[in-house]
């Protein structure tokens, strides 16, 4: 791409931005497909990867944008978001498309989608995998298996690397090696004036704001993350008759008081789906070996069960079989609460949420879903590193997911409110109200920053001001410093 017509072009469109307010996202649209190399592409509504790049998982998280764009370099990336910041025009970011919260990667603006950005590369030299942005973690998986390595990520398919990457990242192998975000070793970010750059521990200010910080400081393109031995693994989901639940939390109680084996990892969900009228627990359960040893999962072993898929396999086949992907296309919200102590008690209290509000044919919801996620006390000590989220190390609180779906646009505020209710309900019986900050990648939209990123906050403000002083990053939607 020449020079001088860059420099023309960006004076052009600073003299509208200037002198008119008639910039539109189309003038933006159309600009960026002026700019940028053959590597990228421009979409309109009606082509089919237009389809594909605005798509996401919960659709209340969709928006039909004007035009999307598809860079397939970073410096074409650059291009684009020059374009944007000149013209003042919204847009957004997708990675995989998975978050709940409407306009957080969605827009009517332009809609960027890192899809291009989908290379993994191993280096066995320095052990780490260099991650493109718009890869989803079970391609990730299935591309490193055959090197018999593994990063920290998601445990579910379809969940995007970007998102989970900016906002913290628990995944089956935190108890052995943190977060994602502990295990970052570099990112290349398009920052918000368009450059690209290579951001590592020596840049300590915005190496620190991008691990948990989401876009304030820029677009992401590639992780270069922090690889592991990865052998077979033994896991899978058990499902449970409602009449087992008490077993059940005792079970759950029980491991998360006393498990101390790292290599262990266990999720319970209590689903409701409303056209069943019935409650449906069940237990996920890892162990990062081809067997785990006796004693570990012996109480959920034990317990009555309705259907057990439990067996050897790759980590990626593990990923493959979850059944994340049920209520896909529906309409979603998740929200979160943090947690230090399950109880026997609050897990009770849990499943009341859940039975309430999941048999409740006014409230509308299709499928009402809360789910425990336990971790080791240690979780947040393999890094020492500062961090954006989590703000504090100290304590080893874990998140507890929320997810409700639905069908009909119009009860959209009835659930946002039904779900914060629930939670607000859950966090005061919890007893860690005001103790433990909201994991960002489950918090509803409105959660005031102050909860997630506590005394960080400040900090990442200064910070914001100092990388992206016209607020190039304050077009597109998110968690906004």
């Amino acid at each position: 791409m020449a020079f001088r017509p860059y420099i023309l072009y960006r004076s052009l469109v600073l003299i509208t931005a200037a002198f008119a307010n008639a910039a539109s996202a189309t003038d933006a649209c159309q600009g960026i497909a002026a700019l940028v190399s053959n590597s990228s592409g421009v979409y309109y509504p009606g082509s089919l990867p237009y389809i594909g790049d605005i798509s996401h998982w919960a659709s209340s998280s969709s928006q039909n944008a004007t035009c999307a764009f598809e860079p397939g370099t970073a410096e074409d990336l650059g291009l684009g978001l020059n374009v944007i910041s000149a013209l003042r025009q919204p847009f957004a970011i997708k990675s995989g498309g998975h978050t709940t919260n409407p306009g957080f990667s969605s827009t009517v603006g332009v809609h960027i989608s890192l899809s291009r950005f989908s290379d993994v590369t191993y280096d066995p030299d320095t052990q780490t995998a260099a991650v493109g942005a718009g890869l989803t973690w079970d391609a990730v998986y299935a591309a490193l298996e055959p090197y018999g390595v593994n990063v920290v990520g998601a445990r579910g398919p379809g969940v995007g690397v970007g998102g989970l990457s900016l906002g913290g990242g628990y995944s089956y192998l935190t108890n052995q090696y943190g977060l994602t975000v502990d295990t970052v070793q570099a990112y290349e970010l398009v920052m918000p004036n368009g450059t690209v750059k290579t951001v590592t521990k020596e840049d300590e200010d915005l190496f620190f704001g991008l691990k948990g910080g989401f876009n304030n400081f820029g677009i992401v393109t590639k992780f270069t993350l922090q690889t592991f031995p990865q052998t077979q693994v033994w896991g899978g989901f058990i499902t449970y008759s409602p009449d087992n639940v008490e077993l059940l939390n005792q079970a759950t109680a029980n491991f998360a008081a006393n498990a101390t084996d790292p290599k262990a990892s266990l999720m319970i969900t209590y689903d409701y789906f409303l056209s069943r009228n019935s409650l449906g627990p069940s237990a996920l359960v890892f162990y990062d070996a081809p067997t785990p040893p006796a004693g570990v999962f012996d109480e959920f072993l034990n317990i009555p069960f309705v259907v057990k898929n439990v067996s050897t396999m790759s980590f990626s086949a593990l990923i493959k079989s979850s059944m994340a992907n049920a209520t896909y296309g529906s309409r979603a919200f998740f929200n979160t609460i943090s947690v230090l102590n399950y109880s026997v008690p609050f897990l009770d209290a849990v499943v009341n949420e859940t039975v309430f509000w999941g048999s409740d044919p006014s409230l509308g919801a299709a499928f009402v879903s809360y789910v425990v996620e336990p971790f080791l006390p240690s979780l947040y000590n393999h890094s020492s590193a500062p961090s954006a989220f989590p703000p504090s190390r100290s304590v080893g609180f874990t998140p507890l997911k929320i997810y409700y779906s639905w069908v009909n646009e119009t009860v959209d505020d009835a659930m946002h409110a039904t779900i914060r209710e629930s939670a607000c309900r859950l966090q005061q019986l919890s007893g860690t109200s005001g103790k433990a900050p909201l994991y960002p990648n489950y918090a509803i939209y409105d959660t005031p920053l102050e909860m997630i990123y506590g005394a960080n906050l400040p900090r990442l403000r200064s910070l914001r001001q100092c990388v992206d002083p016209d607020n190039v990053m304050g077009l597109a939607g998110g968690f906004k410093f």
